[in-house]
């Protein structure tokens, strides 16, 4: 990558982080701001956002539950609304045709229907980069919006081999030995250890896989996705996630790069773009009814039909196939790339106050909903507990056992990721399924058997949200969290959360402490121990 691009990256990226956006809208300003200034994306940026997008999709496969896709609120819900949009978005765009509206009047109901469908795809990088960021990736809405994405994905396949005539080659039943091959390859990851060949190893993986389904003419992503999956279940599926995590990020700053690079729009063009990103309410209404339709509780489809509510690069790539088919005005190459870029600011600023939003809106959604769930919804609510830990991973684990262990204190613990509530389950320990951001959670339980929550999450604006929840449904108990920096840890207090631990600070003390216990009795114990 060139340092110019670094430079304006950096630079758009840091502006957006300074009034609270994601860099990621920076990245897409940036890369209009270059095309503007007459710099050109050469084919070194195209295989950076390529193998973002490839590494992106596989570490997607690593999490996901091949089970989840053959469900009817994903799959029903995701042909549903593409069928629905479609039609929906091809009569309106009639409509424009017949009053000569500038760029639509040269379409016919064929092309209008072509540009409806690409419209109709969610982004994949916008909504994984959003769900990452809130730390929502295995939350149930999270889940189901991964979901969805993926069919969205298997169709955009099926699109572009009908499209481009490419067909897969005799040999492509040959890549079903992979199945096959899965043990050996679970041995090889296994001996990788935790070094630096566990990154490359996930490298080999995608980019190999890749290549292999583009040998038999088939989209090489899809096969980074489906070797993923295949592998989701290996004990060392989310080390190998991790290890790929900043790769992955670097590499995708090279896409949002790109989309800028497209064109140069006119003030017709941006007028248009932003024509069509008033549809995306239209967007939200439909998969937030189909999946309420499909008896999801109205927060879970709200949050997932607010994320999936904006406009796909794969839109892009249809358009570029039009385009070059001679069904498309080389100029809706331009609008839609602005279409795209609108739809992705608007999400990130919306969906980072999703959980606000829905709870002063919650009484008129909640009309919407069924009255009969779906297994995956019905939460079980712990039972006279006055230590509750809300985030069941290695540091939530941690403080459980260590609570669990003192007098007679008893605890319960939760998690959003079901799987996981079922295998500590198993083991005998006391844990609920249940998501802290959820306003009816706090709701239907007593809280005021409850004295202390633990907030062991990563992300600060999860614990601000919990805590937020908490107020309003008039927690009076204290509440803890933890957070990785003191720029971070400030904030939560200032917020008005009751401690908050520096996540290495207190780490060193506790291990200083737990190994001063090795130590002749005669040693006198160290200064703030908390032994007394």
């Amino acid at each position: 990558m060139e340092f110019i691009w670094i430079l304006f990256a950096f630079i758009c990226g840091l502006a957006s982080k300074s009034v609270s956006l994601p860099p990621s809208i920076g990245y897409l300003f940036a890369g209009f701001l270059l095309h503007f200034l007459g710099f050109q994306a050469d084919d070194n940026l195209q295989a950076l956002a390529d193998l973002g997008i490839t590494l992106m999709l596989f570490t997607i496969g690593l999490k996901l539950n091949v089970k989840d896709l053959f469900k009817p609120e994903i799959w029903l819900a995701s042909l549903s609304h593409t069928l629905i949009w479609v039609v929906t978005v091809a009569v309106l765009s009639k409509l424009l045709i017949m009053g000569a509206v500038a760029y639509f009047a040269d379409l016919d109901f064929t092309t209008a229907a072509l540009i409806a469908f690409a419209l109709s795809f969610s982004s994949t990088v916008c909504v994984v980069k959003l769900l990452e960021e809130q730390g929502e990736m295995k939350t149930r809405h999270g889940k189901l919006a991964i979901g969805i994405l993926v069919m969205q994905d298997i169709v955009a396949v099926i699109f572009l081999v009908l499209a481009t005539g490419k067909t897969p080659s005799i040999w492509a039943p040959a890549l079903l030995v992979l199945v096959l091959l899965r043990p050996l390859l679970s041995r090889v990851i296994s001996h990788a250890g935790h070094g630096e060949l566990m990154p490359l190893g996930g490298f080999f993986l995608a980019l190999g896989s890749y290549e292999l389904f583009e040998l038999v003419n088939i989209k090489g992503d899809l096969g980074a996705l489906l070797i993923g999956m295949l592998l989701a279940t290996h004990p060392k599926a989310t080390e190998i996630s991790k290890s790929l995590l900043s790769f992955k990020d670097i590499f995708l700053i090279g896409f949002f790069l790109t989309i800028g690079f497209t064109a140069l729009p006119d003030w017709q063009m941006l007028g248009l773009a932003s024509a069509l990103a008033l549809l995306l309410p239209v967007k939200f209404v439909l998969f937030f009814l189909l999946l309420c339709a499909l008896k999801i509780r109205c927060r879970t489809a709200y949050l997932s039909a607010l994320g999936l509510s904006n406009y796909s690069e794969f839109g892009l790539i249809v358009t570029a196939i039009s385009v070059k088919a001679g069904w498309l005005a080389n100029e809706w190459l331009v609008i839609l790339a602005l279409a795209v870029s609108i739809s992705f600011v608007l999400t990130n600023v919306l969906y980072r106050f999703s959980h606000i939003i829905f709870a002063r809106h919650k009484d008129f959604l909640r009309k919407f909903e069924r009255s009969t769930r779906l297994p995956e919804d019905v939460f079980e609510q712990p039972e006279d507990a006055p230590v509750i830990v809300i985030g069941m991973g290695r540091v939530g684990m941690g403080a459980y056992q260590a609570l669990s262990t003192h007098g007679n204190t008893r605890v319960w613990g939760m998690d959003a990721d079901k799987e996981k509530i079922k295998q500590i389950s198993k083991k005998g320990m006391q844990a609920c399924y249940g998501d802290g951001e959820d306003a009816f959670f706090w709701e239907n339980i007593d809280l005021s058997k409850i004295h202390l929550i633990l907030l062991a999450l990563p992300s600060v604006q999860d614990s601000k949200s919990i805590a937020s929840q908490l107020k309003t449904a008039n927690y009076q108990g204290q509440i803890a969290a933890i957070a990785r920096y003191d720029d971070e840890r400030e904030e939560l207090i200032e917020y008005g959360i009751d401690k908050v631990f520096n996540f290495y600070t207190e780490a060193g003390v506790g291990f200083a402490e737990e190994s001063f216990a090795m130590l002749p009795q005669a040693y006198p114990e160290p200064m703030g121990s908390t032994a007394s």
